[in-house]
């Protein structure tokens, strides 16, 4: 286990039977859940988690994976809550965010939208994934091809050769030459293939030049990733930068992580991942692209010192090996029967009782059930106000007494 600090208490809120301050322990690397439907809070929970994090973690960088484009406004304090903050002993305060976009951001918000965001202190930043980062599986996957026919074969062999040339440094235009030239293709396959290539271009996701992926982040900024501006569902892109920039950040902490077993200088500081609405990225039942990255980031992640919080409306549409590997849970109120079958599942001896009768107990926006299963505890928790201005409004903190 990887040491972040000797001591980091990330302030969530406070106990809502007996209004004591409620910590989750940032110290090493955690595996936080959260979930709540919707309304309840969960976004808002995720927001003050990111906080903490960005305001008492050393040497920790926060990455957002956005799909609902909401935590932009982190770039703003929560004036709307100043009396209540007070109350919590907290102050408003705004966060540098650096605004990572797929693609060319003027082409994806226009022109004025872009000004105003740069106009209120958002530093963006254009990603590009490398075409040369995705696996001939990937590759295949990202068109839905069968890798044992034609289709398939080609790409796949495409991809494969390529990877054996230039290794890391290969693009899109490569790739469609390496079809165009492949001798084994009749021509039928070959044009079919070169179509969905050229519908690739128009993505407007593809580097032209080798972009190292940990460049475009800021080691002092909330490092938001909009995915907003990508359709959902839309040939899986969403999935595509997920799994891609995921793959690379935590193979880059593996290296890392022997460098500092070693005494060896370390350029790549420690990631804590935020995915929200992640039952998009880790589908139960199904796959996904980036569902085996991020699955191993939460069973694997204590080694390379990555973090990561997962948030959503639907826990069982999660996948139940993500979440049973989780030792950090903030469930808001939820009441659909498959969602509190699946958050039961979770239930331990040390709670004392099933954890849908806690679950049951819970009446206000905001409230939670908190259970540390490094510290076997459990407890209904008020989370505290957003200290930067939240988009969704959703949740209504109680004032503290």
């Amino acid at each position: 286990m990887i040491k972040m600090d000797k001591s980091v208490d990330l302030f969530i809120g406070t106990d809502a039977e007996d209004d004591s301050e409620t910590y989750i322990d940032g110290s090493h690397s955690r595996a936080v859940f959260i979930c709540g439907k919707r309304g309840s809070g969960k976004s808002y929970s995720m927001g003050d988690v990111m906080e903490e994090v960005t305001d008492h973690t050393d040497n920790v960088v926060p990455l957002v994976v956005d799909p609902m484009g909401i935590y932009w406004t982190m770039v703003e304090g929560n004036e709307e809550q100043q009396d209540l903050l007070w109350n919590y002993g907290l102050q408003t305060q705004s966060y540098d965010v650096n605004l990572l976009v797929p693609g060319d951001p003027s082409t994806r918000y226009g022109d004025d939208i872009l000004r105003e965001m740069k106009r209120r202190g958002l530093e963006v930043s254009s990603v590009r994934i490398n075409p040369s980062d995705i696996s001939p599986d990937g590759w295949c996957d990202r068109f839905d091809l069968n890798i044992n026919k034609p289709m398939g074969i080609t790409l796949y062999r495409a991809i494969r050769d390529l990877s054996r040339q230039h290794r890391d440094e290969f693009y899109l235009d490569d790739i469609i030459s390496s079809v165009e030239d492949d001798a084994n293709a009749n021509e039928r396959t070959q044009e079919a293939l070169l179509n969905r290539l050229e519908m690739a271009r128009d993505w407007d996701l593809f580097s032209t030049s080798y972009e190292p992926i940990w460049d475009r982040l800021d080691e002092n900024s909330v490092n938001v990733l909009d995915l907003s501006i990508i359709e959902p569902g839309k040939y899986g892109l969403r999935n595509l930068v997920v799994s891609v920039l995921t793959r690379d950040l935590f193979n880059r902490r593996i290296e890392a992580r022997k460098r500092e077993e070693l005494n060896i200088g370390v350029d790549i500081p420690k990631v804590w991942l935020f995915i929200d609405e992640a039952h998009n990225f880790v589908p139960s039942g199904q796959s996904s692209l980036s569902k085996d990255v991020l699955i191993r980031w939460v069973k694997e992640g204590r080694q390379p010192g990555v973090s990561i919080t997962v948030a959503t409306q639907q826990p069982s549409a999660i996948d139940h090996e993500m979440l049973s590997q989780c030792d950090v849970i903030l469930c808001h109120k939820i009441t659909t029967r498959e969602d509190i079958k699946e958050m039961n599942r979770l239930s331990q001896d040390y709670m004392g009782s099933e954890l849908k009768t806690y679950i049951q107990k819970l009446d206000r926006v905001g409230e939670a059930v908190y259970v540390d299963d490094e510290d076997e505890s459990v407890s209904i928790v008020q989370m505290r106000p957003r200290r930067s201005r939240h988009e969704l409004h959703a949740a209504r903190v109680r004032r503290r007494d």
